[in-house]
């Protein structure tokens, strides 16, 4: 199995609504975020997926998020996050647009979505078979 793996970065606004503590106040972090793609075959290139393309696609949807206060982002209108804007949202939004973003590939797969929201701290979104 081959994987790979890309990094951006956003700082965004948001808080914790009915969230007891410091949470609940609108607060900022300086998000870091890891897009994973697997694979078992490489391409004729002998590359699962270029890494420019990975980076270009994952800083594509960095942007819409970045400078923003993640309560109020809205996309046609409609509120990016319903509900709070937690950093395990944060990462199954980031997926979901990236799936939409990649070039369809039989060899690299979008496997996972890692959201810092500190160094020390992160959520992962990934497609399981839970059905989510």
């Amino acid at each position: 199995m081959y994987e790979v793996c890309v990094e951006a970065d956003f700082s965004a606004a948001h808080f914790l609504r009915s969230f007891r503590g410091k949470g609940g106040n609108i607060h900022g972090h300086n998000y870091r975020v890891l897009a994973y793609a697997r694979g078992e075959e490489l391409g004729d290139d002998g590359m699962l997926l270029d890494f420019g393309v990975l980076t270009a696609a994952l800083r594509e949807v960095c942007k819409v998020l970045d400078c923003s206060n993640l309560n109020e982002l809205k996309e046609n209108g409609v509120p990016v996050f319903r509900g709070n804007p937690t950093a395990e949202r944060i990462a199954r939004f980031i997926f979901l647009q990236l799936e939409i973003l990649l070039p369809r590939s039989n060899a690299a797969k979008l496997y996972a979505v890692d959201v810092y929201e500190t160094p020390r701290t992160k959520a992962r979104y990934s497609k399981g078979k839970t059905g989510i």
